[in-house]
């Protein structure tokens, strides 16, 4: 498990820059491998799972697909919630508008279900923990911009300025050896996350 900080992204871009995979022939054992064995967008930070073993990426992918894996996600959002939390069963489409692209609700999208709490207030603004239930593209992002409550930085479902507050919080996997593991709170995020529960 890595904890992949906010700004890297997982696969070489066209633009070049580091990535993750730039440190794939330091991990790897055999001739192949390894592979990252899900996706996390560019500017989120946290839990990332990278198979070494392409038997554990089979079996990694196969519980990150059929909803057997645990997932959780810290994210700021702009405003407080009326709600304690709830479930967001609302499917997306992926949108395109010239070479930019977002993910919209759609009667006709991929099904995209998320379960939200609460975790605390501050300045206006909260932290919530997302449980996706289901992995689209963007599904947190697009889900909280539903909401009426953007996460803070966002600059595609929000309003941007500044990075991203998302958190891949905590990944844990039911395999025979069980694999799981919490992130610390990025710097970014650290003092809402303080102002919010008074401690990390």
């Amino acid at each position: 498990m890595l904890n992949k900080p906010a700004g890297l992204p997982v696969h070489a871009g066209r633009a070049g820059g580091p990535s993750v995979e730039d440190f794939f022939p330091l991990w790897r054992r055999g001739k192949a491998g390894p592979w990252a064995a899900h996706r996390l967008d560019q500017d989120t930070a946290g839990c990332l799972l990278i198979a070494r073993r392409k038997s554990f990426l089979l079996a990694a992918q196969a519980l990150l697909a059929g909803g057997g894996a645990e997932k959780r996600y810290w994210a700021a959002v702009r405003g407080v919630p009326a709600e304690a939390g709830g479930e967001i069963d609302l499917p997306l489409a992926k949108q395109s508008e010239g070479r930019r692209w977002r993910m919209v609700p759609s009667a006709g999208g991929a099904p995209a279900r998320t379960l939200w709490r609460v975790l605390g207030a501050a300045g206006g603004d909260a932290l919530i923990e997302f449980t996706p239930l289901t992995g689209r593209t963007h599904q947190l992002r697009a889900h909280a911009a539903w909401l009426g409550h953007p996460v803070l930085g966002d600059p595609v479902y929000g309003a941007g300025g500044g990075m991203m507050a998302l958190l891949a919080r905590r990944l844990a996997l039911p395999l025979p050896e069980p694999v799981e593991a919490t992130a610390p709170v990025p710097p970014h995020m650290a003092a809402f996350v303080e102002a919010c529960l008074g401690t990390l």
